[in-house]
């Protein structure tokens, strides 16, 4: 009785939140980036590059696209039960994966091994991020099947906490081990490798509808609010007065609390809810509508969903991607090297920890919020997603001309904007794929669609910021100081994020007769 109150879509969201909430390593790398830099002699561009490398192994995740579409699409193929498991395969490699290649980056941060060459490095850099692709495949993929009338809904709530793990991860090292970025390596081996193995068996598909959905979403909706709200209390708090040790581990203990939340509006739902069938699989776009290049939809009755093969032959394909290469690679260029913009300030060493935390905050705003506001107005409205992802990318250009500015707090404004802004795009950009090209080959196409991020981030971190950086040094333990040394390069990124505004706008264009024939032929009827 107990095992089958767990084999519920809300227990696999469930589940799903709580390993999103530990996976975001990669987006802590300012706690340890320093100790990274000194222990292994490196130069800004060098720490750049192994940089580059967490974004290429955070993003690029074809190989955890192609593993969920054997796992789960197949057993759909051979047995077509209901709550038919395989994500629980693509997580355990992501836990292999995040254990392997943290721990051996602390052995070698910690002399426990010889220092490796840089390509080494750069290898063990790549390991542990390539993990957040399996953990992210699994969950995001299988929570729109779950829920395919609110996937930017489910993709929001997926992608937000996600973000929000960083600053979660932050709380844990404040806590666990103050000061001592060595051992929170260590913590970023054990922690999220232990839960994903302990909850990856609850992680299924259910091709069921239920009555009340969108209640139960927006309920974990709420409290995923509630959980930034707190986060950025603490944060705050933090920062502005300090807390002793004790009060550490008392907000820890309450954070915890409100992780386990979750719980009960799972098993809310499944008291509540009265399960009726639903077709499996649903895409709004490919699997009923097809777009002749002339823009007319076609009305199809079987599954039209494109592989990566064929969807890389498409036009809106290269124009979702062109559009990432902007927003997403010079969002985590930002972010990369916000605790060298903020030492160039003169920021004191809390308050640039207290700009990283915070900026998980914004990200998850920015993806939670995408996702929900999408949704809503497509619902609503039949306005097209791309409509907000131009909006994003328009104001992220604001947000890197405030940090090109150099005034007193502008990292402060400069990364709320382009930490909400770049946030969005991870919410949007799943959501719109899955519309375009179908959800049975989504894990593969939207994980490569992905791989603009690293690119992005490879381009403007390391052949613009880190080369404009290295060129303007003038103190001494090779620091630039003064907003000199990151402002041509922000100037030049903020270009870079209005060319994706513009290409978001023709995307918009191109799909504004689809997103019509969705609101009219789904939602507008209900």
């Amino acid at each position: 009785m107990a095992a089958e109150r767990l084999r519920t879509k809300w227990m696999a969201m469930t589940a799903s939140i709580w390993i999103q909430c530990t996976g975001g390593g990669s987006y802590t790398f300012g706690i340890y980036s320093a100790i990274l830099k000194s222990s292994q002699s490196y130069d800004q561009s060098t720490l750049d590059t192994v940089s580059v490398f967490k974004d290429i192994g955070g993003n690029v995740g074809v190989l955890s696209g192609l593993l969920y579409t054997a796992a789960t699409f197949d057993r759909r193929r051979r047995d077509g039960r209901e709550g038919r498991g395989g994500p629980w395969v693509v997580i355990l490699v992501g836990a292999v994966l995040c254990f392997t290649g943290y721990f051996l980056m602390w052995a070698s941060v910690t002399g426990l091994i010889r220092r490796p060459p840089v390509p080494v490095m750069c290898l063990f850099m790549f390991i542990a991020a390539q993990s957040l692709t399996f953990l992210n495949t699994a969950n995001v993929v299988s929570s729109v099947e779950n829920f395919a009338d609110y996937g930017g809904t489910a993709v929001g709530i997926m992608k937000g906490f996600v973000g929000l793990s960083g600053a979660m991860l932050i709380q844990l090292y404040e806590t666990i081990c103050p000061g001592d970025p060595k051992s929170f390596i260590l913590l970023l081996a054990v922690v999220p490798s232990l839960i994903s193995v302990l909850v990856m068996p609850l992680v299924r598909i259910y091709e069921t509808s239920t009555v009340d959905e969108k209640k139960h979403l927006d309920g974990l909706s709420t409290l995923s609010l509630i959980i930034a709200a707190y986060l950025m209390i603490i944060i705050t708090l933090k920062s502005t007065f300090g807390l002793p040790s004790w009060a550490n581990a008392v907000t820890l203990s309450i954070l915890l609390f409100l992780l386990a939340s979750p719980l009960l509006v799972a098993l809310r739902a499944r008291r509540d809810n009265i399960e009726k069938p639903l077709s499996p699989a649903y895409s709004p776009l490919v699997d009923n509508l097809e777009t002749t290049n002339s823009g007319e939809i076609l009305l199809l009755n079987e599954d039209k969903s494109l592989n990566l093969l064929q969807a890389i032959r498409k036009v809106d394909f290269w124009l979702l991607f062109l559009a990432m290469v902007c927003g997403m690679g010079s969002g985590i260029s930002t972010i990369n090297n916000m605790r060298q913009i903020g030492e160039s300030l003169r920021y004191s060493t809390m308050e640039i920890n207290s700009l990283l935390s915070l900026w998980s905050i914004w990200n998850f705003i920015g993806r939670f919020g995408a996702g929900y506001a999408s949704d809503a107005l497509l619902h609503k409205k039949g306005w097209p997603r791309p409509l907000l992802m131009a909006t994003t990318l328009g104001a992220m250009t604001l947000g890197h001309l405030i940090i090109a500015s150099g005034f007193q707090g502008n990292l402060y404004a400069g990364s709320v904007i382009v930490g909400i802004c770049y946030g969005s795009q991870w919410s949007l950009m799943p959501t719109i794929t899955s519309e375009l090209f179908g959800v049975k080959h989504m894990g593969t196409i939207y994980n490569t669609i992905s791989i603009a991020s690293p690119m992005g981030s490879y381009i403007f971190s390391v052949r613009l910021i880190g080369y404009i950086y290295d060129q303007t040094i003038t103190g001494e333990g090779n620091t630039c100081y003064g907003p000199r040394c990151f402002r041509l390069a922000f100037v030049i990124i903020a270009t870079v994020a209005f060319l994706g505004f513009l290409i978001s706008c023709v995307l918009l264009f191109r799909t504004k007769i689809m997103y019509q024939q969705i609101f009219e032929k789904r939602f507008h009827r209900r």
